[in-house]
């Protein structure tokens, strides 16, 4: 019986790694277009793009950005300034790219732009801080791509949407998780929809890994300015103590993240190069062995291991 079973799961991977091995044809003549290439994944992935011979177009939010990305790139690459949350920078953009890929339409949409401000309990967090997040994580997902629908459905083409681990499993940063969980939404029902037009969605779900994002001193500096902005008696609920152990327990996770960032712009690069892409890739070690098996855990033990270990509030009952 459990060498059947045995058999039976090693025949699947093989499977599975044979499909996932071909590649597709005639990729120096494809357009790939991905936001956020100032830094972290995005720019990193429009330099491996680059490398491979596709023809990369990057959305920069700075003209700064654009600059380094175009020395470090082939004439190739070409780069137009996107700002996400403004319709008007969207439609400029999409227009650039249309100008661009012409009949052969846009191949592979990558939608990766996004921002990290939600350092704390969802108590202390501005508005303004949700508002902004969901502007850019999940607003601007949603934009770009309905606006660069018509380019990849004529490519029947690729859509590829950076969620995260967190876009799995909520235990911090309320509002980033809420942006992520609405990517996976947004990915599943644009899957389903667009099925029928050889149109492929996939989405990427990283682990811990140091970005500009995760800056350590920055999120530090983020910390404690939402702490001192949080209302009097918000922090006579939860108690300073509680803040300087969260903001260390914080620190220390940023610290462990992980460095390599090819093990998300790989899963990203797989997602447009192969003739089967998968629906979710979860990259990082952490993503794989820890946040994805806790996923499926009942509830109140995946509670129990992730917060055993957080301070007690100072009004605790």
């Amino acid at each position: 019986m459990w060498l059947y079973l045995v058999v039976l799961v090693v025949l699947y991977y093989l499977l599975r790694w044979y499909r996932e091995r071909q590649v597709v044809s005639h990729l120096r003549d494809k357009f790939v277009f991905i936001t956020g290439c100032d830094s972290g994944f995005g720019n990193q992935l429009a330099r491996q793009l680059d490398l491979r011979g596709l023809k990369v177009l990057a959305g920069c939010l700075t003209e700064q950005g654009a600059e380094q990305l175009r020395n470090q790139t082939s004439d190739r690459l070409q780069t137009v300034i996107l700002d996400v949350t403004k319709t008007e920078s969207i439609a400029a953009a999409t227009e650039w790219v249309k100008e661009r890929v012409g009949d052969r339409g846009l191949w592979g949409l990558v939608n990766n732009a996004g921002i990290f401000h939600s350092h704390g309990y969802a108590e202390w967090v501005k508005i303004e801080t949700y508002r902004d997040t969901l502007r850019v994580n999940l607003i601007g997902v949603i934009e770009v791509t309905l606006s660069m629908l018509p380019l990849v459905r004529r490519a029947q083409g690729r859509i590829v949407n950076v969620s995260s681990i967190l876009g799995r499993i909520a235990f911090f940063g309320a509002v980033y998780c809420c942006s992520k969980y609405g990517v996976e939404a947004f990915s599943d029902i644009l899957r389903r929809e667009l099925q029928h037009f050889g149109v492929k969605v996939s989405m990427v779900e990283p682990g811990y890994f140091r970005t500009a994002m995760t800056d350590v001193q920055k999120s530090s500096e983020i910390m404690k300015q939402i702490w001192k902005e949080t209302p009097a008696h918000i922090k006579e609920t939860y108690g300073e103590k509680l803040f300087d152990a969260y903001h260390d327990i914080m620190k220390q996770g940023l610290l462990s993240c992980s460095t390599n960032l090819n093990l998300v712009t790989d899963c990203m690069e797989h997602a447009l190069t192969s003739v089967h892409p998968r629906t979710r890739y979860s990259a990082g070690w952490d993503a794989q062995f820890f946040f994805v098996p806790l996923s499926y855990l009942p509830t109140s033990l995946a509670d129990y291991i992730l917060t055993r270990s957080w301070p007690k509030p100072a009004q605790a009952v």
